[in-house]
């Protein structure tokens, strides 16, 4: 029995130091390299919805200037604010670094990124705070993936609207109260003529540009925005609350040229 018992405790040991050798062989890897100057270090793996190049993001971040391998001046953060930012990847709304950085994180997740100048601001870096040829180091956890919900009434069979197409759209808004239209708004009818805009070039809310991307020319459709994608804390003039879900019955009349 003893030789037995002997026999175990020294499979274990074994067993721990292995392990305790693969933990140190992991720490010792450091940031996983994405692309040539762009690495990252996972804190949290989030258990959410998990994050594509084209997504629109919700995001809280921190971020520092990277000298010598540590953190030096803190130059930004939406936590001091108490107010993640919104944005769409891949249109260049952001840094290349947050581009191809936030890909293949998930909802939940908190990751550390590594993001040297030519994938951040470059030579001419971001006066005052961030000096040219400057390597950055930010905090960032993915807080939600904001979606339109889009119900189509009526299929279209025409061309596709596509970004950077000027496309003309009949439509009339309402404030969306317990899954039903509120107060109207808003409506094109009260120009009489559609609403014309470049898709895509923020000259509309995101909801707009996210949701009419790929949608055909005589489609009618019904698109319920979440606030973030609308005008979210400010709200905008006396009809539209802070906070405010929209509702917008949309009809793509046409796209210029198409």
């Amino acid at each position: 029995m003893r030789t037995t018992l002997t026999a175990v405790l020294a499979t274990c040991l074994v067993l721990a130091l292995a392990l305790a050798g693969c933990s140190k062989q992991e720490e010792a890897q450091g940031p996983t390299e994405i692309v040539p100057g762009l690495s990252y270090v996972d804190s949290v793996i989030g258990q959410g919805a998990e994050v594509q190049p084209d997504d629109f993001v919700m995001v809280h971040y921190t971020g520092w200037l990277y000298v010598d391998g540590a953190k030096g001046d803190q130059f930004d953060s939406s936590v001091d604010r108490g107010e993640p930012i919104a944005f769409p990847l891949g249109r260049s709304f952001v840094i290349q670094g947050w581009d191809k950085g936030l890909p293949g994180m998930k909802v939940g997740g908190k990751r550390a990124l590594i993001i040297e100048a030519e994938m951040g601001y470059g030579a001419q870096g971001h006066p005052p705070v961030i000096p040219p040829n400057a390597t950055l180091l930010f905090d960032v956890e993915v807080v939600d993936l904001p979606k339109v919900e889009v119900e189509v009434l009526t299929e279209g069979t025409g061309a596709v609207a596509e970004l950077g197409d000027n496309i003309s759209v009949d439509y009339t808004g309402w404030v969306w109260v317990d899954g039903a239209k509120g107060e109207q708004f808003d409506s094109s009818s009260n120009a009489g003529r559609p609403y014309s805009f470049t898709l895509g070039a923020r000259m509309v809310i995101p909801g707009w540009d996210l949701a009419l991307e790929g949608m055909k020319v005589g489609t009618k459709a019904r698109l319920i925005i979440p606030p973030v994608l609308a005008y979210g804390k400010r709200g905008s003039g006396p009809k539209i609350p802070p906070d405010a879900t929209l509702c917008f019955e949309v009809e793509l009349m046409e796209i210029t040229g198409k």
